[in-house]
């Protein structure tokens, strides 16, 4: 089968990240792509869910309560840990 070079662009970062993952599967990028499209081929379709992660309720809560927190003029507020933890102490 006669391939056919093609360019695409991807972010560096996320670039250098997959193909040490990949080569960790020994697999290269080129490969991995190609496997890629031809799921999409197989499936008629993206091969996988897309879509923003589900969390748990209690995260969401845990999450609201923070931004709640973070928000409330009378939350104590520290620039370094050092200076949370000097403040922990002198409260015990």
């Amino acid at each position: 089968m006669a391939t056919v070079p093609t360019q695409i662009r991807i972010d560096e970062t996320t670039k250098k990240q997959a193909v040490e993952l990949l080569e960790g599967l020994g697999i290269n990028l080129s490969d991995a792509i190609n496997m890629f499209l031809k799921q999409i081929v197989l499936r008629g379709g993206i091969p996988f869910d897309v879509k923003y992660p589900e969390f748990k309720p209690e995260v969401i809560a845990a999450m609201d309560e923070a931004k709640q927190i973070s928000r409330d003029p009378n939350t104590r507020h520290y620039n370094s840990f050092k200076e949370a933890l000097k403040d922990l102490n002198n409260e015990v």
